[in-house]
């Protein structure tokens, strides 16, 4: 069976999680992308990171979770927002990126309530 063809990621959601990546980086301290890249455990290069950040290419949500992580958990710096406020920022950056059409989560929760079973006994 031929696969669906998705459309498209739309430059919006290229450029919403561009800016998700951007703002955490910089709230984990690293005001430059190499500054990021260069740090041991980083799990991304500099070429990748300015490419999603720049909205060239879009992150798989595994490689968006990662860099999230690291940024929030493993490599934040002394320069770093306070630790709360940090994580908050890392929660708020995953809860909208799941909310956005290119990641389709959305799309496979209405699959979900749509394949619920109907709980009414039918006589």
């Amino acid at each position: 069976m031929a696969r669906k063809k998705h459309p498209p990621i739309s430059d919006e959601d290229r450029e919403v999680i561009g800016s998700l990546l951007r703002d955490v980086r910089k709230a984990s301290g690293h005001r430059s992308v190499e500054s990021a890249a260069t740090t041991e455990g980083c799990p991304a290069s500099r070429q990748t990171i300015y490419a999603y950040e720049r909205g060239g290419l879009v992150p798989s949500l595994p490689q968006f979770l990662e860099l999230i992580e690291f940024f929030v958990l493993e490599g934040a710096t002394i320069d770093a927002r306070p630790e709360q406020d940090l994580r908050v920022l890392g929660v708020a950056a995953v809860t909208r990126a799941l909310s956005l059409p290119a990641y389709h989560v959305t799309e496979a929760m209405d699959l979900i309530a749509r394949m619920q079973p109907d709980h009414r006994r039918k006589a």
